[in-house]
């Protein structure tokens, strides 16, 4: 099983909050962390995201941004960026990390869109595409382990 996982997006205040909330949920005993490629460093997650996580019960309110750093490429098994563009990026960055990186929508080839200043809509489609690729990531993990 995995002890470490890493959800990346662009700026660490929409996507990947969402994404992390809903795996640390799901696998409570997996170290699950999120980051930006380019983080609003030290800024909130989006109200509106923080508003949709609490229509499921989940509290992202005390989230804060980071920026994607050597450590958290080094003490991850398993990273998931929300685009296929951030997935090479990565891969060209930390060339170490080949072969532990994927999008979270993999199974469904696409990608997860930026809904960050676009509205409510936007976030609900970006937060329903999240949510299928975690269903998936989950799913692939429970059939690794048996």
């Amino acid at each position: 099983m995995m002890d470490s996982i890493l959800v990346v997006c662009e700026g660490n205040i929409c996507r990947s909050p969402m994404a992390q909330a809903l795996l640390a949920r799901q696998l409570p005993g997996v170290s699950v962390m999120s980051a930006g490629w380019a983080a609003v460093v030290g800024r909130g997650a989006d109200p509106i995201a923080i508003e949709l996580m609490a229509e499921r019960e989940i509290d992202i309110g005390g989230h804060i941004a980071v920026d994607l750093n050597l450590h958290h490429m080094r003490s991850a098994q398993l990273v998931l960026s929300m685009t296929q563009a951030q997935r090479r990026q990565i891969e060209t960055d930390y060339p170490f990390a080949k072969g532990k990186v994927y999008r979270l929508g993999e199974h469904q080839g696409i990608d997860v869109l930026d809904p960050y200043r676009k509205g409510r809509a936007a976030f609900e489609m970006a937060l329903a595409q999240i949510e299928l690729g975690v269903a998936h990531w989950l799913d692939a993990m429970v059939r690794l382990t048996h």
